[in-house]
């Protein structure tokens, strides 16, 4: 096994699939990257037995197809220190050892029998296959993520609930305190499915689609997803269980409605949430026709900070608490210039939504649950 393959390339390649290695692998093999050598093409592979990634470069220099594990933590530490340079792999076959020659030197790196790595899962015969626009699919996992839970006792809050259908695809995320749903009527199949992505391979998603070009092509069945991106292709294992019934949790009827600048809104939730309670983070939103009142105290430190923004108010004035933190959140994650506030009492969640889709085929809303004011 001998190829030659740019430095920088192999380095680019190798830093994006090495966030899918986990620092506490329970397979010691696990801790190397996979090379495999077919013609002209090189795969790595790099895997936490949930998720697994390969990327895939096609070399103008090599001979003898091989397999060979080689440890992911130098491989990475050397290719760093390189200049621009091609380098010369060779595969001693009988020891398993790598030499990595440079224009000035020679590195010797221990592999481990490519055999012993795990093999990839596979789908059942019959599962769905659909092509989807590689920015639905970003854009979705960029407004969700950020929702999603840390519960290990509902698993099937840790990921975002991708549903597709014939006449949409929709993303939603929950931790039971906010929610956003987030639907795009340019990406649809011709079956009703469902599948929950994991937190992980989401965010490993989120990394690698700036940078593509063409559609994805997304094949899943009740167990498993193949996410085929140009260049690198993942596998990873779903959620199981059933997404909660999330749809009923949305308030319908909302009379109440605030139209507010998002920046001058967040910017001053940052500054009055400072003197908010640290436990609770509570702040107080007081609406009124034209003004919005955001205050903010914490008792015990005999600190408090009270701040006015103008507003257009519809609706019966009203006082109502919020986390902070989970407001700043969604401020941060809606990009629109103004946002929309629907609101129908204190003690019910009230909805946030952009004045102004960022895409006539989106349509993004994010609730947020209240917490309560004593008087």
């Amino acid at each position: 096994m001998k190829f030659v393959v740019s430095s920088t390339e192999l380095l680019k390649h190798l830093n994006a699939i090495s966030r899918v290695i986990s620092s506490k692998n329970t397979l010691p093999i696990l801790d190397n990257f996979l090379f495999r050598l077919e013609g002209k093409s090189l795969s790595v592979t790099a895997s936490d037995l949930e998720t697994t990634l390969i990327t895939t470069m096609e070399l103008d220099h090599s001979q003898d197809d091989g397999l060979v594990a080689l440890p992911a933590k130098i491989l990475l530490d050397t290719l760093k220190e390189f200049p621009e340079q091609p380098l010369s792999f060779n595969l001693d076959p009988d020891t398993l050892g790598m030499s990595i020659l440079s224009a000035n030197g020679k590195f010797s790196i221990p592999g481990q029998n490519g055999e012993e790595f795990p093999n990839q899962p596979t789908l059942h015969a019959e599962h769905y296959t659909i092509n989807v626009p590689h920015d639905v699919l970003l854009h979705g996992i960029n407004k969700t993520l950020f929702a999603t839970a840390d519960d290990e006792l509902r698993p099937v809050m840790n990921g975002i609930n991708i549903e597709i259908s014939p006449v949409e695809m929709t993303f939603v995320a929950s931790d039971a305190h906010k929610l956003v749903r987030y639907k795009r009527t340019d990406a649809k199949s011709e079956n009703e499915a469902s599948f929950i992505l994991p937190k992980k391979p989401a965010s490993l998603l989120k990394n690698l689609l700036p940078k593509e070009d063409f559609d994805v092509i997304l094949e899943f069945d009740e167990k498993n997803a193949i996410f085929q991106l140009t260049g690198f292709r993942m596998v990873c294992r779903l959620v199981e269980g059933r997404y909660p019934a999330y749809n009923t949790v949305i308030p319908v009827n909302n009379p109440n409605k605030l139209l507010i600048d998002r920046v001058e809104f967040y910017n001053t939730l940052r500054r009055v949430s400072v003197f908010a309670n640290q436990a609770s983070n509570l702040v107080r939103l007081k609406l009124t026709t034209s003004e919005l009142i955001v205050s903010a105290q914490d008792i015990d430190f005999a600190i408090s900070a009270v701040e006015k923004i103008k507003c257009d108010f519809d609706g019966q004035e009203m006082e109502i608490g919020f986390k902070s933190t989970f407001l700043i959140e969604i401020l941060a994650n809606l990009t629109s210039s103004d946002v929309k506030m629907m609101l129908s009492d204190p003690s019910r969640a009230g909805l946030l939504l952009p004045a102004e889709q960022e895409f006539d085929q989106e349509d993004v809303l994010m609730l947020l649950m209240p917490m309560m004011i004593n008087a």
